[in-house]
């Protein structure tokens, strides 16, 4: 049976997350994604859709005993049926306790099945460990690359090169065996000449790493670019990206990942680090059966693997698990909590025992503040605040308007040429300023500090008085040169950074955006607390200093408002709230910091909130035309199910099948001209009466088979979806029995039900379509698609834009 529609063996194509999608140099076409059939083309295959309806663990086909290959599974730029999945995981693990009963094999097969979820989680938290490990040790030494190499072996970073020097503690990163290129090529490190050359081979190395990068993912793993976050929302809602979790796209993502942050693009690697932990959780899914054959149980995992990648970016274990409820996951139940907490404990161990940076830390930037903070410091804190909304806001319509216009003008052709000169100008304007020369991580680093005895950074040359100095606290003290030197080299970083961040995130590099965020608001808190603790300083009589801030007492940290900004920041830019706090305070480790955080934490989104209501990952989602359902936000508008069903007043009536009147050649016939992911069946065409709804990739997998290994199966069988088909004449041809593959249950509403409960029933059941009926009779059907159309439109958003591409 050659007809359109019916490709031979297709449906074992899209079996596996580990296929790789052919995409490099083309844009990703998703209009035939979902039920809803494009207007304009027509298919050339079939669009999947889930099958096998709530019928348990019978056999698919009635003429044959084992299910078909493919019955069941989805086709690429889809949406799963969750009320499907977990009905299908209750048969399947109801058979396993009732046979466990049986034989001792049945009940170890039973304690395995169990137990699997938690080797997974294991698996899972040491997987992505090592390889957070392994980005972070080699993107530590390809980073210092750029400025030199290290004699005693060229595989050491600067740091790890001279811990066995012999030099001061003031000279540590003078040691004789790091040499600058300068040094290597000229023999010496001083004059204008050597400068030069240290630019050049600054930026040299920059544009050798963002090349290779970019090419790496353009000709190998189309899908490895970018944060990731927002595909990965919309996966866990239940929509089908091949490819996007898969073998390729994790190997390349970890090598470009690396290159792109030693290249110096003002991006971070904690973003696409939980892509890299959705890429190990689903691969290692295909270990275990009932992770493999269940995309509902698969996604569950894929929440707890997020968890795990923001405990390994952050070493916020407990962080990590709130990220993944409060910001990625779609559907997250009390198990799925306990595992995901699991995993990021795992994985949180594994990169703590590598200690990739040698100070027993799990990250560059963890600090410890000694000093408490002072009520009246909530003022400064909201300001940090109002700054951070401010800046989200316009990050987020300010990249979002550079990444609109690279998907509709010529610049989208060329994302190679664009990462070269993004890489360029980024390199010659960083290397002039150490601070934006060195890695964002270290310039954190540096700007959460608390300048103790012994600093000597610029950041700490204040005008000492030794005889005022109690035990290891310093007092508020005045700033010296060093200090003012800083502050402005900080602000020409603050301008670059605000800038130069929107044109780097979304270009074909992984680029994670909570690096950048957070360097924008540590440079802004730093700012501001040096500013602050100045005027405590020279004006300690006023009266909002002389309660609690007298002459030789250490007041303010600076560190603490550099730490407030980076939260504020960040989460103006994504607008997290619990999980952000907790991130922080993870990585300060004081306890006695919540409030500052909080209070700025919540400035920031109700600012940005008040600007506009999307944080970067759900505009993104909404830019790229994914079928994300918002489950936050409310439908109020006052409109009924008919308004929204197809078919319209003027379009043709309802595709339908009946149960037991049409052949297989009428059925072959409705597949062929139409490209619907399935079929309403009824009692006949002119009662109208719902039986149960068919799927169109079910359908055809079930004909193709019957027609090769069933007897008598030929275009005049009429094909019967009941349990008693109607007595046919002794000479007709064999009847095709195709109940198993018919769900008896289908999701119904009335034509008068609210769109509101409508809309609230797809987000909290996962729906793919729905069915509307009146008084039985069977009027017309809704679609995901159909409601996120009807919900931009209600918002003034173009409606087509929910097309996909």
């Amino acid at each position: 049976m050659d007809q359109k529609g019916f490709r031979r063996g297709s449906f074992q194509s899209a079996t596996s997350d580990e296929d790789m999608l052919e995409i490099a140099g083309a844009s990703m076409d998703f209009s035939m994604a979902d039920d809803d059939p494009p207007l304009d083309r027509e298919m050339g295959g079939f669009s999947s859709y889930n099958g096998g309806g709530m019928n348990g663990t019978s056999a698919m086909m009635d003429f044959l005993e084992e299910p078909l290959p493919g019955v069941g599974t989805y086709e690429d730029f889809n949406t799963i049926d969750w009320v499907r999945e977990k009905s299908r995981d209750r048969d399947r693990h109801r058979e396993i306790t009732n046979r466990s009963k049986e034989s001792t094999w049945a009940l170890l097969h039973s304690v395995s099945d169990a137990f699997s979820g938690w080797l997974l989680m294991l698996l899972i938290g040491l997987l992505a460990g090592s390889l957070a490990g392994l980005i972070d040790i080699s993107a530590h030494w390809m980073t210092d690359l750029k400025e030199g190499v290290c004699l005693a072996g060229f595989w050491f970073n600067h740091e790890h090169c001279c811990w066995k020097s012999n030099t001061t503690f003031t000279d540590r990163d003078k040691c004789p065996e790091w040499k600058s290129w300068s040094q290597l090529i000229l023999g010496h490190g001083e004059g204008a000449f050597a400068y030069i050359l240290n630019y050049l081979m600054y930026v040299i190395w920059a544009l050798m790493f963002s090349l290779l990068a970019v090419l790496l993912v353009k000709g190998f793993a189309p899908y490895a670019c970018g944060s990731g976050i927002p595909e990965i929302k919309t996966i866990l809602s239940g929509f089908i990206i091949r490819g996007y979790l898969g073998k390729w796209t994790l190997v390349i993502k970890t090598v470009t990942l690396v290159l792109a942050v030693s290249s110096g693009l003002s991006l971070g690697k904690e973003g696409p680090l939980v892509h890299v932990a959705c890429c190990c959780g689903n691969i290692l899914c295909h270990l275990f059966t009932k992770y493999r054959k269940n995309e509902a149980k698969r996604r569950e995992v894929l929440s707890a693997a997020a968890a795990a990648g923001v405990s390994v970016a952050f070493g916020a274990p407990i962080g990590g698990v709130l990220f993944s409820l409060e910001e990625v996951s779609y559907y997250f139940p009390l198990k799925t909590l306990w595992r995901s907490f699991f995993a990021a404990l795992v994985a949180a161990f594994t990169l703590r025992s590598i200690n990739p940076f040698g100070n027993s830390r799990l990250v560059l930037f963890y600090v410890e503040f000694h000093m408490p903070w002072h009520l009246l410091e909530l003022v400064p804190f909201i300001l940090l605040g109002i700054f951070g909304g401010l800046w989200g806001a316009f990050f987020i319509r300010s990249n979002i308007a550079w990444c609109r216009r690279r998907k509709t003008t010529r610049l989208g052709k060329y994302p190679v040429l664009e990462v070269i000169v993004v890489t360029a100008i980024t390199a010659i304007l960083a290397f002039p300023n150490e601070y934006t020369r060195m890695s964002t991580s270290e310039l954190i680093s540096e700007l959460f500090n608390d300048c103790g005895i012994l600093d000597s950074s610029k950041l700490c040359e204040y005008v000492n008085d030794f005889n005022s100095t109690k035990g290891d606290d310093l007092p508020d003290r005045a700033a010296g040169p060093g200090v003012y030197t800083a502050m402005w080299q900080l602000a020409l970083a603050l301008i670059m950074k605000v800038f130069i961040t929107i044109f780097t995130f979304g270009m074909k590099v992984p680029s994670g955006l909570f690096i950048p965020s957070m360097a924008v608001g540590a440079i802004a808190g730093r700012l501001l607390g040096v500013a602050v603790e100045q005027l405590a300083f020279y004006h300690h009589d006023w009266a909002i200093f002389s309660g609690w801030c007298s002459p030789g007492a250490d007041c303010i940290t600076p560190g603490l408002y550099a730490m407030v900004g980076a939260a504020a920041c960040l989460g103006g830019v994504t607008r997290m709230t619990v999980s952000l706090v907790v991130i922080m305070f993870e990585l300060t480790g004081g306890l006695e910091y919540i409030v500052p955080l909080m209070a700025a934490a919540m400035t920031s989104k109700w600012v940005a909130d008040a600007i506009g209501r999307e944080g970067i990952y759900d505009a993104h989602i909404r830019l790229n035309g994914y079928p994300f359902l918002e489950a936050k936000e409310e439908f109020s508008h006052k409109t009924r199910a008919m308004d929204v069903m197809r078919p319209r007043k003027s379009d043709p009536p309802l595709t339908v099948i009946t149960q037991d009147t049409m052949t297989v050649e009428d059925v072959e016939t409705i597949v062929t001209s139409t490209t619907y992911s399935g079929y309403p069946v009824v009692v006949s065409r002119a009662s109208q009466r719902l039986v149960g709804f068919v799927l169109r990739r079910d359908l055809i997998i079930s004909i193709e088979n019957a027609r090769k290994k069933q007897d008598g199966i030929v275009s005049t069988s009429i094909i019967c979806f009941t349990d008693y088909c109607p007595p046919l004449p002794p000479s007709s041809p064999s009847v095709l029995k195709l109940r198993s593959i018919l769900d008896l249950s289908p999701f119904t509403v009335t034509d008068e039900t609210p769109m509101e409960i409508v809309v609230d029933i797809f987000r909290k059941l996962g729906l793919r379509q729905c069915l509307v009926t009146h008084n039985g009779k069977l009027l017309g059907i809704i679609t995901k698609k159909d409601v996120l159309k009807h919900i931009a439109q209600m918002a003034n958003q173009d409606p087509d834009s929910i097309l996909f591409n």
